[in-house]
């Protein structure tokens, strides 16, 4: 975005506010759909407990057989899904039963403020570079230099998440590059169109 606003104008304040504003709005909007996204799961787990701990309030027998049922279908045989049963219902039965037929971790649901705190840090952090090589570098280099830190960012972020991913990272590093690069040339485009 902020090589757009730099093709468009020289002024330095321009490209700045822009750039700041531009960080925050994808920071706040990366935030918000983190936990959209992650407050669903979470209403889904917390609805299983309320329906496991509902149907033990109600009907123990019932819970019972659908413990036992869950164990049988994640692998046990008759006879130790049996003895879990029995042993589980003497101990924490909701913990279980959540555990086995959803499984869901209990009393550690995801939480949304978590991921919307991590997307946010993490967009702005990222967006750093850029913002800072378009204020720091006189005119004549602002854009030749945002493109080329920006490309060695995508470079290292296609690398790492191949690695991490256990994928081919030349693949991963020129698919980056390519969407990157891409992206900024529309961006610097349009800024052109928009001259000042």
């Amino acid at each position: 975005m902020v090589i757009g606003v730099a093709s468009a104008t020289t002024n330095i304040w321009i490209i700045f506010l822009s750039g700041f504003a531009a960080i925050l709005a994808g920071a706040f909007s990366m935030a918000g759909g983190e936990y959209v996204s992650v407050s669903t799961p979470k209403d889904t787990e917390e609805a299983a407990v309320s329906r496991e701990k509902l149907l033990l309030d109600q009907d123990r027998e019932l819970a019972k057989k659908s413990l036992y049922a869950a164990y049988i279908q994640n692998g046990e045989c008759k006879t130790s899904a049996q003895l879990l049963t029995n042993k589980i219902f003497l101990k924490n039965p909701l913990k279980a039963l959540v555990e086995e037929k959803y499984g869901i971790e209990y009393e550690e649901f995801t939480n949304p403020w978590h991921a919307a705190i991590s997307s946010f840090v993490a967009f702005f952090l990222r967006s750093l570079p850029p913002m800072l090589s378009v204020t720091i570098f006189p005119s004549d280099y602002r854009i030749p230099a945002t493109v080329l830190i920006v490309g060695v960012a995508l470079l290292l972020t296609g690398y790492t998440s191949a690695r991490l991913g256990k994928a081919p990272t030349k693949t991963a590093m020129i698919r980056n590059l390519a969407i990157g690069l891409l992206t900024m040339g529309v961006t610097f485009l349009l800024g052109q169109l928009f001259s000042i």
